[in-house]
């Protein structure tokens, strides 16, 4: 499979990306038309600047449900997702997983993840999250690439509504979003965004940063696993951190290795104000938070990891959420604000049920939720244990 276009159309970086997460093998062939990408298949059959969710279809990824009724719907296909539709199709329930983007959420994007119980080596997001839905499937989980939850209705039964239209009905739903990359406010970044801007895009595109001087902005464990990735290929690598030290943010073991490694650069204390370019990155105005100076630097390639935002917007009024979009569940509904004449049962909710009875949440999405990936496939699993109590008889259901 071969894509033919610039390094800097953004349809070719996410096309790239696409790939990558999904451990599908491509060739990339540069080409100046920044405006166009083309795919061949090894079938001889060519896409000309074709949308995501073609070349899934294309590579016999479901992106189509086979029913439109369930006994579980999953929204999000990260690690709390999927450990939790392994855990209800072991236990007999049909389920389908709903994922925006690709299965595994942000823990894809990782080059290496090396804290997962169980892989004492470490292995990529992408190959954890290849093996997680392996498993899923095994069990007869139906899992869905590149579709978007748009609605969720209560009737007679829950409903989920997708791009297009397509709605699915089931017993239950558990909201397993995740969260989006926050966007970096500054001007100039909204239009270069895949052409030399990226969120969490490393794996895709280090091999093209090669002999570059790159940016990375952000303290935590993914910008420390980004720049380690990066600095195999780019001349240089400057991790912009705001917080003063790294030790307020990222994981001992990685500021070890970046620290030894020489073609890593660290500034704390700083942020990017603008970006400059015209059709692509070219340059960068720092900031020093401490001092307000400002200076000006060539870049040739910036990935932010400056946090994230739940992905919520979609969800009805009737499923509480803090003022950041996080969703309440279990005793939060009440610490928040919201009465008992607001939770429509006699019984109290379960400790990861949402205002909406029979919708449930776990990982990243839910208020106050550890950020690991441990936690998360923790949460998902704990979750179908309150699916099959709401389930019995006088539980409300």
């Amino acid at each position: 499979m071969r894509i033919v276009g610039s390094r800097w159309s953004p349809r070719v970086h996410e096309l790239k990306a696409f790939l990558s997460r999904s451990r599908r093998p491509y060739r990339w062939i540069e080409a100046e038309d920044r405006d166009r990408a083309v795919v061949h298949f090894p079938d001889g059959s060519t896409f000309q600047d074709p949308a995501v969710r073609d070349v899934a279809r294309k590579l016999g990824l479901d992106v189509e449900p086979e029913s439109r009724t369930y006994d579980l719907i999953v929204v999000g296909g990260g690690p709390a997702g999927l450990t939790a539709a392994i855990h209800a199709a072991a236990d007999g329930l049909r389920t389908i997983v709903v994922e925006q983007e690709v299965p595994g959420g942000q823990a894809s994007y990782s080059a290496m993840v090396e804290n997962y119980p169980g892989f004492p080596d470490g292995l990529s997001g992408s190959e954890l999250a290849r093996r997680t839905i392996q498993q899923a499937e095994r069990f007869g989980v139906e899992v869905l690439v590149t579709r978007r939850a748009t609605g969720l209705r209560e009737e007679a039964c829950k409903r989920v509504i997708l791009d297009e239209g397509t709605e699915l009905a089931s017993h239950a739903v558990l909201l397993a979003l995740g969260v989006s990359f926050r966007w970096l406010e500054a001007p100039g970044c909204p239009q270069l965004v895949g052409a030399g801007v990226y969120y969490g895009a490393a794996i895709a595109e280090a091999a093209a940063c090669r002999d570059q001087e790159v940016y990375v902005l952000g303290g935590g464990n993914s910008a420390a696993q980004a720049a380690l990735l990066l600095a195999q290929f780019a001349r240089r690598v400057v991790i912009l951190a705001l917080e003063p030290t790294l030790e307020e943010t990222m994981s001992r073991y990685l500021i070890d290795r970046i620290r030894s490694r020489g073609n890593i650069v660290v500034r704390t204390g700083c942020t990017v104000v603008a970006v400059e370019g015209d059709d692509h990155l070219e340059g960068l105005t720092i900031e020093d938070v401490r001092t307000g100076q400002t200076e000006q630097v060539r870049a040739q390639g910036l990935f932010i990891f400056i946090g994230a935002t739940p992905r919520t917007d979609w969800l009805p009024d009737g499923v509480a959420r803090d003022d950041r979009g996080f969703v309440l569940a279990g005793a939060d509904l009440i610490c928040n604000g919201r009465g008992r004449g607001e939770w429509p049962l006699a019984r109290e909710p379960y400790a990861l049920e949402t205002s909406m009875p029979g919708v449930f949440v776990a990982g990243d999405v839910r208020k106050g939720s550890v950020k690991r990936m441990a936690s998360a496939a923790g949460e998902g699993a704990t979750a179908i244990h309150f699916i099959h109590r709401y389930f019995r008889p006088g539980s409300g259901a």
